[in-house]
Order: C-alpha cells, then sequence, then structure tokens
C-alpha cells in the first residue's frame, strides 16, 4: 500500500480488520500478565483524537480498555496538585487506559486561553517528566501521541462540525476561540515538546489531515512499541442445548419494540 496512493474504503477495513484483531491480542495478554498500558492522545480541536479513539475501541473489552475523558475540574480539583485528579485514572494490572487529552491540558488549552498563569504552566513542564518517570518505573507502559492538522484542514472539520447535526455538540464556544489561536497553540506545542519529550517517556507526532492513513499508523504504532504475545486459548466448541422438558412459551402481553425500519 503506497503511502500516496488513494485509501479505499476496502482497502482500509481489511488493514483496520487485521489490526482490530492484533489488538484483541493485547488485551488477552495484558489480561494474562498483568500488564499496564497508558496511551494519550493530544493535539488542536478537530486533529482527530475521538475518531481514533473510537477506532481503536470497536473490537475491545471496554473492562480492559478504559477511555478517559475528564470534564472541567472542580473546585476542590484545582486546589489540588495539577496532576493529582488524573492519577486515579492510571492503568492497574491487564487494563489499558487511553486518556482524550491529559494532564498536558495545563501545556496547551489552559496556557493558550489564560485558565493558568505562565508560571503555572513551566512549572508544570519541569515537573511532569519527573512524574511520568515515577509511572514508568512502576511498570507502565507510557505512549504519547500529539495529532498534527493542518490549518486547512482543521478548518474543513470545523465547518463539518457546523453543519452535521451529528458533530454539532463537538463545537462549543471554547472551540471558536482556541480555533482562532493557531499561533499560540503552536508555540505552546512547541514548549511542551521541548520540556516533555524526554527519553522514558517520548512525543510521537502523526500527520492527521488523512483521517483513515491516521489510525492505522497510530494503530500500527501502539501495537510496536507493546512488547505483547499472543496468548494461547483453547479451542472452543458450542455445548449442547439443554431439553426442553414440556416448556412452552407463555402467551402474555409483550411491550415489543415497534419495527419502524
Amino acid at each position: 500500500m503506497k503511502a500516496d496512493a488513494a485509501l479505499s474504503g476496502k482497502a482500509y477495513r481489511k488493514q483496520l480488520a487485521a489490526l482490530h484483531a492484533e489488538l484483541v491480542n493485547v488485551q488477552l495478554w495484558a489480561q494474562a500478565t498483568g500488564a499496564k498500558v497508558c496511551i494519550i492522545f493530544e493535539g488542536r480541536d478537530g486533529a482527530g483524537k475521538g475518531g481514533v479513539i473510537k477506532t481503536i475501541m470497536e473490537r475491545v473489552s471496554p473492562r480492559t480498555f478504559r477511555v478517559i475523558a475528564l470534564p472541567a475540574p472542580t473546585e476542590r480539583e484545582k486546589s489540588q496538585m495539577y496532576v493529582q485528579r488524573y492519577l486515579p485514572h492510571l492503568p492497574a494490572g491487564g487494563e489499558i487506559v487511553i486518556f482524550d487529552r491529559s494532564w498536558y491540558n495545563r501545556a496547551g488549552v489552559e496556557r493558550v486561553m489564560g485558565f493558568c498563569t505562565e508560571a503555572e504552566a513551566e512549572t508544570f513542564l519541569d515537573a511532569v517528566p519527573l512524574v511520568e518517570r515515577a509511572i514508568v518505573n512502576s511498570g507502565v507502559i507510557l505512549l504519547k501521541y500529539w495529532l498534527e492538522v493542518g490549518q486547512s484542514e482543521q478548518t474543513e472539520r470545523m465547518k463539518e462540525r457546523i453543519d452535521d447535526p451529528r458533530k454539532v455538540w463537538k463545537l462549543s464556544p471554547m472551540d471558536l476561540e482556541s480555533y482562532s489561536r493557531w499561533y499560540d497553540y503552536s508555540r505552546a506545542r512547541d514548549a511542551m515538546f521541548l520540556k516533555t519529550d524526554t527519553a522514558h517517556a517520548p512525543w510521537f507526532a502523526v500527520r492527521s489531515d488523512d483521517k483513515k492513513r491516521m489510525r492505522l499508523n497510530v494503530i500500527r504504532h501502539i501495537l510496536d512499541h507493546i512488547p505483547y504475545e499472543e496468548v494461547p486459548r483453547q479451542k472452543v466448541k458450542l455445548p449442547k442445548r439443554d431439553k426442553d422438558h414440556g416448556y412452552v412459551e407463555p402467551q402474555f402481553a409483550r411491550n415489543w419494540v415497534p419495527q419502524v425500519y
């Protein structure tokens, strides 16, 4: 599959099916070994974070793969150490946790939109490599992805949100304000990479203008960076059903859903 060739829906689904099977193997391996995996997705509004997370989750168990998308902090949480409210969501043994935005909110949206001071942002950037070292040293496989969308593609996606009733919930006043601050976000991203792209917790950037290719490339990269092995499984054979022993379906009324379609 050439990188510059048009990726048909059929080719995409074929590649994705194979990757989904491997994600199931990761799930079974994590359950069997007690492995801990934490995956972070960051990027501008419209970069494709929700889409790639949804694609990852399509064929795996939400009890093993957990998605964390925290709301705005409460007043109590605002008084805590900044990363504190994220720590309880880190994976235990046998879990893969995916953060749809993470503690890096402080380096991005909070810094750009003025929800924290410059001093607070710099303090965070100085401290977070130490926190991530502690996370990694505890046995967590930590993968950090930045989805890089271009200006014109972001504009098209934001316009889609305006016109598509299925996506209108993704468009808030905050999103519109963020859209107008492209270069402020670029500077914040650059500062974040400079301080937090470390040997023990590097950033992986991926171009996301082509959604299909981005999703395939990210999943492939995740699989390449988790040292999983296929777990032996017993061959499954369906057992025989029990005998009815004279059971008869009752004729009482039932509230059936109307067959509209």
